[in-house]
């Protein structure tokens, strides 16, 4: 309404001021026909064409119009445009305001969204840290699971040991009871041969021997009558292992130990002169004998060269043998072993020997008795002893032997009414029976109780009743 108030204003604006130029007859810029002298008494008439346009301000009005009319129209424009401008000011402010609170709004966002990001990234941390704990829980239970079944394979383990150990006590209780039996089996013996030889003459036995010296080396006693070993018993005098053991004479050779494949050698004090420094086995061939004979030879002693015919170290080999044993020689040579008399006579005719006696007590101390010529005669004289002065610090306790006979089990040579390796268990040169018995029975920890004395002893070094741990015998020239 208001834009077609201001075009008709606009009209009647422009009609007026074209009727005063057309009376004053000034052009008025429109287009115009001249006044012919035919048309003087016509009317004078005009045409305007207004180009239509849009209003968008106050109009101009021509300066005759009437002043009324004019400031009318200005101040309603006025008016009408400071409430325009009032309400866009207002508009604007509230879209100020809209503004404002959007951009706090989008601030706020923004905080969020970095928070977010922010709890999104702490959320992922916590998330790995907890798959990691499950992680390190599961190894956990599979560790456990393997612990588990490692406590139950050894609780099985221990059962069975358990039951093994159990069987093995009822089979060593039987073994005792039978021990027992045999002992009181034995007494009932010994007690029906004292009723029968009441009315005769009591068989003798051979004299003990000096019982305690004063250089007893012990550190435990030992009073069983029967021998034990890991829970084995032995009857008294004797080892289970009664089966004879490999010949150290003849082929092949052991499976343990080393056999030097230079040789043969006469001794071994040749196999110290050939550059051999090494204790081992080496092959021997005595002058004028064709048989071959391994022996162990004893370097790391006195400059080496020791031919080494007996040797007593852990019980493994019976030496409670008979006459054939004795002369072949018997045992093991890289342990318990017995040269064989016929190698050692053969061995000391070939030049002028000595003997050395190497002894070891149960606490490791060890002593020594050596003697200044040694050889044996041959079999015809039953391989008679023949011993030169001692020397040495474990006493002289094989002198009284010196020039007596070989004694066995099946020929009794000594100087005794009895057999003297029937008491003594073993095959030596007995006297009646003597001071030492180095082929006994090998008894562990030192001092033993038997009724005769039977074991490994050194009359001058522990005793009869004193069992050594090691003994070894062995012979090199004269130097």
């Amino acid at each position: 309404m208001r834009s077609v108030t201001w075009s008709l204003c606009a009209v009647l604006c422009l009609c007026a001021w074209g009727v005063g130029d057309c009376r004053s007859g000034e052009p008025s810029g429109a287009l115009r026909r001249r006044r012919s002298p035919d048309d003087d008494a016509k009317k004078c008439s005009y045409t305007f064409l207004v180009p239509q346009q849009k209003i968008t301000g106050p109009i101009c009005a021509s300066a005759t119009g009437p002043e009324p009319d004019k400031d009318r129209v200005t101040r309603m424009d006025i008016v009408e445009v400071r409430d325009v401008l009032s309400k866009q000011r207002r508009e604007i402010e509230t879209l100020q305001l809209v503004v404002d609170v959007d951009g706090n709004m989008v601030n706020e966002m923004k905080l969020l969204r970095k928070e977010s990001r922010n709890m999104n990234s702490r959320v992922t941390q916590l998330y790995m840290q907890l798959l990691h704990e499950i992680i390190r829980k599961r190894d956990n239970s599979l560790e456990l699971a393997q612990l588990e079944n490692r406590i139950l394979n050894v609780t099985s383990e221990m059962l069975r040991l358990a039951s093994r150990y159990k069987e093995l006590e009822l089979r060593y209780s039987a073994m005792a009871s039978l021990v027992n039996n045999q002992s009181v089996l034995i007494n009932a013996l010994e007690e029906q041969c004292l009723r029968t030889y009441s009315r005769q003459e009591l068989p003798v036995v051979p004299p003990l021997v000096q019982v305690v010296p004063e250089n007893l080396p012990i550190n435990n006693r030992f009073t069983n009558e029967i021998q034990r070993d890991h829970n084995r018993a032995f009857p008294r005098g004797s080892r289970m292992d009664s089966s004879p053991t490999a010949n150290p004479v003849g082929f092949p050779p052991p499976p343990q130990g080393t056999l030097s494949s230079d040789g043969p050698f006469r001794d071994c004090y040749q196999v110290r002169q050939a550059g051999h420094a090494t204790s081992g086995m080496y092959l021997l061939k005595v002058d004028g004998s064709e048989r071959l004979i391994q022996a162990w030879c004893e370097h790391g002693l006195d400059n080496g060269g020791w031919t080494v015919f007996q040797r007593r170290k852990d019980g493994s080999v019976n030496f409670f043998r008979n006459w054939e044993n004795y002369k072949k020689g018997f045992g093991n040579i890289d342990s318990e072993y017995w040269l064989g008399l016929e190698n050692i006579y053969n061995l000391g005719k070939q030049g002028d020997y000595r003997l050395l006696v190497e002894l070891e007590d149960w606490v490791g101390k060890k002593v020594y008795a050596e003697y200044s010529s040694f050889h044996l005669e041959p079999e015809s004289e039953s391989y008679r002893l023949r011993l030169g002065t001692y020397q040495g610090n474990a006493g002289d306790s094989l002198s009284s032997h010196n020039g007596k006979q070989f004694t066995t089990l099946d020929r009794d040579k000594d100087s005794f009414t009895g057999n003297c390796a029937h008491f003594h268990k073993g095959g030596w040169w007995y006297n009646a029976c003597g001071q030492t018995n180095l082929n006994g029975v090998w008894y562990t920890g030192g001092v033993y109780r038997s009724k005769f004395q039977d074991g490994i002893f050194w009359a001058d070094y522990g005793g009869g009743f004193y069992s050594l741990k090691s003994v070894r015998m062995m012979i090199r020239p004269i130097d």
